[in-house]
């Protein structure tokens, strides 16, 4: 049966790759107990053998602990010699804990992934639930726990078993010999044991890497409508995507507008400019009916061209920042101007035409309502 949600909704989707990694963030990884055990028991035995390599070096070492010179005082002998042991086990404790600490981590590596998650070392309140604990107790993992620990005392006991079985008529007749004899019988004997219970550790940690990949899996499985949100979250809602497709597309065509219209350039009779980032083109005729009319405009490469368009036509170029920037997010192509730029827009015609026939008049200063005063982005200063 799927596990279900807080909102009664069975899980039964795969998890996703971003679940997954949220997981990880949370220090929810794979963790195989039985599979540390397996690692660990096989680096120690590989260490047992390494040892025997320098065996010799160390056993020199340790009793030189034993060794008292004549010289020596007795009131530095204590200090002398407990410096001396120290250190050598602090050797001995390096030489083999590295190894160990590092078979530990690689297994976590190849395991689980490794990963460092703060929110694990939060405290959770939950965890303190008498009836969380208690249905802990009683549920199928605690039943497959006690179900390896079976395994455990059965697979071990029996391999152990089985080859002191095949050992007894070695072991029967090591009191009869020597020392020498019953150590290199015990040196035989001794690996055999070892190895065999390696052999069941590592059925055991088989078995207990897919249950708790498994069980891992599950826990991460999550509900038809938690996939939908969490595709709106990565992907979108189809709404904004929809509005943002359309707004794609507006801009696209009001460029490609813009573009077109700088061959309506020669009809203008003034161009408002930013000085080169923004170019509006205006057409206005005295004692014709209507407010001036918008018949060019652009930004960046388009403004450009229709400045170089402008001079090519010898129409007057106005330099107004923010009036020109007003025109560009306030009007459209073929259409008059907004009426809240009426004042704006004849201050600068008036001035134009002054220039235009020849007088010699000072630039007057343009005010615009706090309400239409951009930037660059189209947003209100």
């Amino acid at each position: 049966m799927a596990e279900e949600s807080e909102d009664g909704q069975e899980k039964t989707e795969e998890p996703s790759q971003r679940k997954i990694e949220k997981s990880k963030e949370d220090g929810k990884v794979l963790n195989v107990k039985e599979m540390f055990v397996f690692t660990n028991m096989f680096a120690g035995l590989v260490l047992l053998y390494a040892f025997f390599i320098v065996a010799k070096q160390y056993l020199f070492e340790w009793a030189d602990l034993f060794v008292f010179e004549s010289d020596m005082k007795l009131a530095d002998l204590a200090n002398i010699k407990m410096s001396y042991a120290l250190w050598f086990f602090f050797k001995i404790s390096l030489l083999a804990g590295i190894p160990i600490f590092l078979v530990t981590i690689a297994t976590q590596i190849t395991v689980g992934g490794m990963i460092f998650a703060p929110k694990a070392l939060e405290p959770k309140i939950n965890k303190l639930n008498p009836i969380k604990g208690l249905a802990k107790i009683v549920s199928m993992n605690s039943l497959v726990e006690l179900g390896k620990t079976l395994l455990k005392v059965i697979l071990l006991g029996g391999l152990s078993v089985y080859i002191i079985y095949l050992s007894i008529p070695e072991i029967i007749t090591m009191p009869s010999g020597s020392l020498s004899a019953a150590l290199s019988k015990f040196k035989n004997f001794f690996p055999l044991l070892l190895i065999a219970s390696l052999m069941g550790l590592a059925v055991i940690a088989a078995i207990d890497y897919f249950w708790k990949r498994h069980e891992h899996i599950k826990s991460l499985r999550m509900t038809r409508q938690e996939q939908k949100d969490e595709f709106k979250q990565t992907e979108g809602s189809p709404e904004v995507k929809q509005k943002i497709r359309q707004k794609q597309i507006q801009a696209t065509m009001a460029a490609s507008e813009q573009r077109k219209s700088v061959d309506n350039v020669s009809n203008a009779t003034a161009i408002i400019t930013n000085p080169t980032h923004f170019a509006i083109a205006l057409r206005y005729v005295v004692g014709e009916p209507g407010a001036p009319e918008v018949v060019s405009m652009g930004r960046g490469k388009v403004a450009e061209d229709i400045i170089q368009a402008g001079k090519e036509h010898s129409i007057t170029i106005y330099r107004s920042p923010l009036l020109a920037r007003a025109l560009f997010f306030t009007s459209e192509i073929g259409k008059e101007i907004s009426d809240r730029l009426y004042n704006a827009v004849a201050i600068a015609l008036a001035y134009i035409y002054r220039i235009d026939k020849g007088e010699i008049v000072e630039e007057p200063e343009i005010e615009l309502p706090e309400d239409l005063r951009f930037n660059e982005n189209g947003q209100i200063i």
